[in-house]
């Protein structure tokens, strides 16, 4: 058998479908069970153990560590977990990956035995798309998800049919010529080692999965072309390239994502620093662990045996180094803060995050249009303490630069909602479920209230300005009614960002910002009563009067908005 130009373009054609299989399936599990993935990942704790088990379980679930570590960087970056959360999150997804891993080296063992037909992948592949196309086709809640996850396991395992096809086995053609050349590099002693782990890190840069670089090792395992040591050295550069997903994904984020991304670099290439020290003796350990736990003959004078051995391989590496640094999360966050520096962006209130993530669905793509959200509560916080101080003020200089302030985070509030309701719109030219479709709408009403907060907190500040152009003042009491009521608003808006953080809306988180709203709605009612008592009386001017009444209606605006917020998370 030749090898030539149409082998080549077979190879990377079966690649490329293995890859979209893997894309199929893994939106499919995510479409069906994404919101669940989402509640797990944000219950977590500070326990790095209750980290690691997430990665694992979130992982195994998606079928994609890319998919665990972009998102769980994207957490970061909106401040929802801590560096050593993160850790614990990433450790786990390298260990869940390599279920992957198992389930393709499965498939190998099945179709070794061509007596057996019903084992063969082509089978297997048209059964389960018998089974799943119907299940795309019924509506039924969603059915049609976990339909397409079973055609992308169907053309996952066709993919590997016809990557065992392009592939020739060397008994067929002992003198092929790149067979020569692998062979030649792979004679160099712990020269060869270093450079397949190379050749491993550059595979799954190139096909930026390390799933589909795996498949090719172990297919390549299969027919004869690489040995168990060579084969192993590989799959420990596939463990340094998926690093790479996601340090991309981080440059996008804040300082503190950059450092969650590097810590998972940090995490596999010490691991495989370690390795390599004892690679012939972790290499033993691996092959009787094969033979007398897993019944495989021996991977370094049989080929069929090294499957299920570079599995075990590859799962007692990423479990045995999460064991190792587990206890030394504190000694990798402290080296992440040494190689990523805080940059002058970070620094820069004003700097606007734009949602760049490339999650493969929207049920993932949700937790970005959370993150993004919570940044513009955050541009409310700030406004209403800037309105505070230029209330309370007297100093001309602090005024004007309180007002400054104000007026620029009043123009990021437009920024920010703007950039949330154009990823959403993108969002909705997707295939989505229902649930998520409503909560992607609730959540353009959602930005459009507090983007309408931040400009009454614009117009407070321009009442304020004129006020003290004018030389008008509140009386003592005028002043403590609003500082009162600006206490409520603080309360209402902590509530605000207790209920977007929530898992899920309770009963009572909903009575909790509504008894808020209704205590504002009271004492609004009140100092507007007393303050028309004042004009009465006669105690103040009619212009300190006016304006006054002016804030107290704004911030009972504000308060409403609040409350709104809460009612489109529960949708009532």
């Amino acid at each position: 058998m030749d090898f030539g130009i149409i082998n080549i373009i077979k190879i990377i054609g079966s690649l490329t479908f293995f890859i979209y299989g893997m894309k199929i399936m893994s939106e499919g599990i995510q479409k069906a069970a994404g919101n669940q993935l989402q509640r797990t990942l944000k219950a977590m704790t500070k326990n790095r153990f209750v980290g690691l088990l997430t990665g694992i379980f979130t992982t195994a679930t998606v079928q994609s560590s890319s998919a665990t570590t972009v998102m769980t960087v994207s957490f970061v970056n909106a401040g929802l977990l801590s560096l050593q959360q993160s850790a614990g999150v990433m450790m786990g997804a390298n260990i869940g990956t390599t279920i992957t891993a198992w389930i393709i080296a499965s498939q190998f063992e099945l179709t070794g035995n061509q007596d057996n037909m019903l084992l063969s992948m082509s089978t297997l592949s048209l059964l389960l798309i018998a089974i799943g196309v119907p299940m795309i086709f019924r509506n039924i809640g969603k059915l049609r998800y976990w339909g397409e996850f079973l055609i992308g396991f169907a053309i996952i395992f066709l993919a590997i049919s016809f990557l065992q096809e392009a592939v020739p086995d060397i008994k067929s053609d002992p003198d092929l010529a790149l067979l020569e050349w692998v062979r030649e590099y792979s004679d160099r002693g712990f020269v060869s080692i270093l450079l397949f782990v190379l050749m491993g890190t550059i595979l799954t840069i190139v096909l930026q999965s390390s799933s589909a670089a795996m498949v090719l090792t172990l297919t390549m395992c299969s027919k004869g072309w690489l040995s168990f040591e060579v084969a192993a050295a590989m799959v420990l550069g596939e463990n340094i390239g998926t690093t790479l997903t996601a340090e991309v994904a981080s440059l996008v984020g804040n300082t503190d994502a950059r450092r969650s991304a590097r810590i998972h670099s940090f995490f596999n290439i010490f691991g495989v620093f370690w390795v390599l020290l004892l690679f012939p003796f972790f290499l033993d350990i691996v092959t009787w662990i094969s033979m007398n736990i897993f019944q495989q003959p021996n991977p370094y004078e049989n080929a069929s045996g090294i499957d299920i051995s570079l599995s075990v391989f590859h799962s007692a590496f990423n479990i045995i180094n999460a064991l190792i640094l587990l206890p030394f999360l504190g000694i990798l966050i402290a080296l992440a803060k040494r190689s990523v520096r805080q940059s002058a962006e970070d620094l820069d209130d004003f700097q606007l995050n734009h949602i760049a993530s490339n999650f493969s669905t929207p049920e993932l793509a949700l937790n970005e249009v959370q993150n993004e959200t919570l940044r513009l509560v955050d541009v409310v916080t700030k406004m209403n303490n800037l309105c505070r101080e230029l209330i309370n003020s007297v100093v001309k200089k602090k005024k004007q630069t309180l007002l400054k302030g104000i007026k620029r985070y009043e123009k990021l509030s437009d920024k920010l909602e703007g950039e949330i309701v154009s990823f959403i719109t993108k969002l909705g030219r997707e295939q989505m479920s229902e649930e998520t479709s409503y909560t992607l709408r609730s959540y353009i009403n959602i930005c459009n209230d507090l983007e309408i907060i931040c400009d009454i907190y614009f117009q407070i500040s321009k009442e304020i300005e004129y006020k003290s152009d004018n030389k008008i003042w509140f009386t003592p009491e005028q002043r403590d009614g609003i500082n009162g009521l600006i206490v409520n608003i603080d309360a209402a808006i902590e509530q605000m960002k207790t209920n977007l953080k929530a898992i899920e809306i309770t009963e009572n988180l909903k009575s909790d910002a509504k008894k808020i709203e209704v205590d504002i709605d009271n004492l609004e009612q009140s100092l507007r009563s007393e303050n028309i008592r004042s004009v009465n009386l006669d105690e103040t001017n009619i212009d300190g009067v006016m304006i006054f009444n002016n804030l107290v209606y704004e911030y009972e605006k504000i308060s409403n908005l609040i409350y709104a917020v809460t009612k489109h998370l529960y949708g009532k």
